[in-house]
């Protein structure tokens, strides 16, 4: 008889969520401390309306609220930014590739923490890199 395999909950993905900010260079990081990580199942139903989602498993991240490079001071008291992390589209994509699942939330957590920044997509990249780099640089013994 083969152990039951049990996915990760949404607790051990806000585990996940909180190392991956951790790797985020100290220079960001600093711009970052007030975007709040949400993680849930799946986007809600507004969410999957505005993108125009045939399914709600076609995001697995979504950054809401005003990039710094556009903010302004006539937008204080404004929301707070958010990064959602939606739990089930990470697991689906995860289990059909393979990929490993911290890579994975990293990948998902600045690829949207990026959006806050405004940056392109090759800046994302770079960030990612740099991230990858840290992480292997502290499990070296």
């Amino acid at each position: 008889m083969s152990a039951k395999i049990v996915p990760p909950s949404l607790e051990d993905f806000e585990v996940l969520a909180r190392e991956a900010m951790d790797l985020i260079p100290v220079a960001l990081a600093v711009h970052a401390k007030d975007v709040v990580i949400q993680v849930t199942e799946f986007p809600d139903d507004e969410v999957c309306a505005e993108m125009e989602l045939e399914s709600s498993f076609d995001i697995m991240g979504l950054y809401q609220g005003i990039a710094l490079d556009e903010k302004s001071i006539e937008q204080s008291g404004t929301m707070p930014d958010f990064v959602f992390l939606y739990r089930r589209p990470i697991l689906d994509y995860w289990a059909e590739t393979g990929e490993d699942l911290r890579h994975l939330v990293r990948h998902v957590l600045i690829h949207e923490i990026g959006h806050h920044f405004g940056f392109s997509d090759a800046e994302m990249e770079a960030l990612e890199a740099q991230a990858t780099a840290e992480e292997k640089a502290r499990d070296k013994p």
